[in-house]
């Protein structure tokens, strides 16, 4: 999809401040297997390149392509001395992923694997099939990762054999909070019959409903399977869920935003404007650096407000832009005003 000539095309670069000391209080990872989805750019990006300086052996799961190649090559001089394998998998076709699964069973069955991240994830994409015939985003986000994971399971078993432990981590969102209960219609083959695209950018579009759907089903496969592998006495496996709250990546690159500046806040100012909150800085900066902040003003009875953003960026230049948030059965709505 395109960027509807938005000028924002990747993140900008943000000087690492929490990184460095998080990453110092980390065991060392020497004789773990850690598998990684998605992980060119972004928070698989950096989680690979981590567990890589700790001495894991990463395995890094990404579609065939020159950003994969760039990655693995930047990984290596990043972290000198890493041990990394590659396996082309594209999520959005089961074959694929069957493939990369059985070359990693080839590989890995006498060592297992001790981390499975299922960290690839698309957002707000257009209502379109994949060649399996479901949702992008749901194929993408979670149908594909709960499969990789039940195509690998025997490693993970080998892992928790042979080191005590093994993991199954899931990568959320906040949007798994926003919108209503995990709907089956969006786990079925009905890939470009899920509500068209709508008009709204901001978690109030079927396209937001989508991703909301698939979030939420990384959270539910994270409990079920959680309670099944206790239920069976293996209990060895954790199965973990995360959310990265906003992070300077590359996922919101594809949307069709008109103020590219804007990308990393939308999240936020929908759930400042769910949870009613008066006025409320926000967490994080936004790409360029700069400070964000939020006041709701009450315009209208509940859940009628005026959002004001307020930016002060590094330079000291401060800018407004006004938004409108309205109710739409327990999806927010935020569109430029």
């Amino acid at each position: 999809m395109g960027s509807g000539g938005s000028k924002y095309k990747q993140p900008r670069a943000i000087p690492t401040k929490w990184l460095p000391g998080f990453a110092a209080t980390l065991p060392s990872l020497t004789g773990k297997v850690v598998a990684i989805t998605g992980c060119t750019t972004g928070t698989g990006y950096v989680c690979a390149r981590e567990c890589a300086r700790k001495g894991a052996h990463v395995i890094l799961l990404n579609r065939a392509s020159s950003r994969a190649t760039a990655a693995e090559d930047k990984l290596r001089k990043e972290a000198p001395g890493a041990v990394l394998t590659s396996f082309e998998c594209d999520l959005t076709s089961f074959a694929s992923v069957q493939k990369a699964a059985r070359a990693m069973r080839t590989s890995f069955e006498s060592i297992g694997i001790d981390v499975l991240c299922n960290n690839a994830g698309v957002m707000a994409l257009a209502d379109q099939a994949t060649g399996d015939g479901f949702d992008v985003q749901m194929q993408t986000n979670h149908l594909s990762h709960f499969l990789l994971t039940r195509e690998v399971f025997p490693l993970l078993e080998k892992a928790a054999e042979l080191r005590g432990e093994s993991r199954v981590v899931n990568h959320s969102s906040l949007a798994a909070r926003i919108g209503k209960p995990l709907d089956e219609k969006y786990l079925g083959k009905n890939g470009g019959n899920l509500g068209g695209n709508g008009k709204s950018y901001i978690f109030g579009g079927a396209r937001w409903l989508r991703y909301h759907q698939t979030k939420l089903a990384n959270v539910v496969f994270t409990y079920a399977l959680s309670d099944r592998l206790k239920a069976a006495g293996k209990d060895r496996i954790k199965v973990l869920c995360a959310a990265p709250g906003l992070a300077a990546t590359n996922l919101q690159v594809p949307l069709f935003l008109p103020v590219g500046d804007l990308a990393q806040c939308w999240c936020s100012l929908t759930i400042c404007a769910h949870h009613r909150s008066l006025p409320l800085p926000m967490m994080g900066s936004m790409t360029d650096g700069s400070c964000p902040s939020v006041i709701l003003q009450r315009t209208a009875p509940w859940p009628s407000y005026t959002v004001v953003f307020r930016r002060t960026s590094s330079q000291g230049i401060s800018s407004n832009l006004r938004l409108q948030a309205s109710k739409v059965d327990r999806v927010y709505t935020i569109d430029l005003c």
